[in-house]
């Protein structure tokens, strides 16, 4: 086991330890509202809180235990167990301390041998897990803190609980289900043709987790954001079932009244015709994501030299305050693939203008960054602003959350990361930027255009079938 992993497993060893303090160290007495401190706690000092409650399985009184810890990498969560002394009923769940995030989050983890079962796992009572491989999809529902063998097992011993009935009611079934087990088990166990597999976790409240290991290869592990639908908006309980109608008929009223007179149009512009769309920017009416209230999306296509006509869309909600900025490139599915390699020696390298779209990965050795496709979305900015972005998210969202639960060795790491980061935005540091995207949609500005960057080379590459997979371009038909 490497030492980036005994030290992720460290990180998690605390909330299990917690737990089983509590029978070690001397209780309170339960005050007026039936809540004592058990005296365990965990590294940070969140103290283990027992509570009378009602036990829903006998109707007797029961215990109900509750933790509020910080995981590194990750959040504050609740983690709450509830046993019953009556009828032995037992139960254990997991929720997020914060809110529902802007956007909904899904996570990709590439297992490819028995450690990676390992891998610690939130799943938030919203979250959908998905094996690909095994034709696995685990419906949302209760929130858990365990691991991808967990998650496996767990499904396991639902499946096997009913196997005896299944046998005197249909064999068949009982057979089919019995090696479907078998199959599972295989892959748990890391039998040989069994691995890789594909783990996906999607949550749209953007609260679960699938434990990151830092220095990895970066391809095993993902995440992206993405905005909810209405539906998946009403799972999340941001709106209601009723809610969710209105806004419909509030479409298809809108979609009638434009029928009925074709010359309105949704865009607000100093203009009357179409025609002039590409030459300035558009104003039309949304829906903020966040909060459902009215707002406005400006929208401007911009013709980057040398390359391709983009759309920069902004929507700023005036209720919430949410805020978002993407990039979008249009055009046709390119045959191939593409990678630039730029070789940033001079400081005024850190000037250039770069696009990176959704589906573009981009790594930098000398800094040891690798962001995976999806990492920040669409992005136009300079090479010095796209650094600068990466420090504030990794150092607000990461390193101040976690730096308290870090060993020292690993604190250090996080140090020289970022130090290295600010030394390349100084122009103090060269290093070389690598942006491999399968849509051919991000570029680099190449300051010797029309003639050849002597510091930049561009290698157009035939997708990998995964690749394809992951972008949906197997499945269309074009016939």
């Amino acid at each position: 086991m490497s030492d980036t992993q005994e030290q992720a497993q460290e990180f998690f060893a605390p909330v299990g330890q917690a737990a089983e303090d509590v029978d070690k160290e001397q209780p309170q007495e339960f005050n007026s509202e039936g809540i004592r401190i058990t005296g365990a706690h965990d590294v940070e000092g969140h103290p283990v809180q027992e509570i009378k409650s009602l036990c829903m399985n006998c109707h007797e009184e029961g215990i109900t235990r509750l933790l509020l810890t910080t995981i590194p990498y990750f959040g504050q969560v609740i983690l709450m167990s509830f046993e019953c002394e009556s009828c032995g009923f037992k139960n254990s769940e997991l929720q997020p301390a914060g809110s529902i995030q802007e956007k909904g989050s899904k996570y990709t983890l590439r297992i490819e041998n028995k450690e990676d079962f390992n891998r610690q796992v939130i799943k938030q009572e919203t979250a959908k897990c998905t094996f690909k491989e095994l034709d696995i999809e685990i419906p949302p529902k209760r929130g858990q803190l365990t691991n991808v063998e967990g998650l496996l097992s767990e499904m396991i011993s639902d499946l096997q609980a009913d196997q005896e009935e299944r046998l005197k009611l249909d064999k068949s079934t009982h057979d089919k289900i019995e090696e479907f087990i078998k199959k599972v088990q295989s892959s748990l166990n890391g039998d040989e043709g069994t691995l890789p597999l594909t783990f996906e976790l999607d949550d749209p409240a953007g609260n679960s987790w699938i434990e990151y290991i830092p220095d990895e290869a970066s391809h095993k592990w993902s995440h992206i954001e993405y905005i909810r639908s209405d539906e998946q908006n009403v799972q999340v309980g941001l709106i209601t079932e009723d809610q969710l109608q209105e806004i419909r008929a509030k479409r298809v009223e809108a979609l009638a009244n434009k029928n009925r007179n074709p010359t309105v149009s949704g865009f607000i512009s100093d203009q009357t015709d179409i025609e002039n769309f590409a030459n300035e920017v558009q104003t039309f009416s949304a829906t903020c994501p966040s909060c459902y209230r009215a707002c406005d999306t400006h929208m401007k296509i911009v013709n980057i030299p040398h390359f391709k006509d983009v759309i920069i869309m902004s929507t700023v909600c005036p209720e919430c305050g949410y805020k978002s900025n993407e990039v979008k490139t249009g055009g046709a599915i390119p045959d191939k693939g593409r990678k630039i390699t730029l070789k940033v020696d001079e400081p005024e390298d850190l000037a250039r203008d770069i696009l990176k779209s959704e589906s573009c990965g981009l790594t930098i050795p000398e800094l040891n960054l690798d962001l995976t496709p999806g990492t920040l979305g669409g992005r136009f900015t300079t090479i010095e602003g796209l650094l600068r972005q990466v420090d504030e998210e990794l150092h607000s969202r990461v390193f101040q959350q976690t730096s308290d639960s870090m060993d020292t060795s690993t604190k250090d790491r996080w140090t020289s990361f970022f130090e290295n980061i600010q030394a390349a935005i100084n122009g103090q540091k060269k290093f070389t930027v690598e942006m491999v995207d399968p849509l051919a949609g991000s570029y680099i500005q190449n300051v010797y255009a029309p003639d050849d960057d002597p510091n930049m080379t561009t290698e157009d590459f035939e997708r990998t079938f995964d690749q394809n997979e992951s972008l949906g371009l197997n499945d269309i038909k074009v016939d």
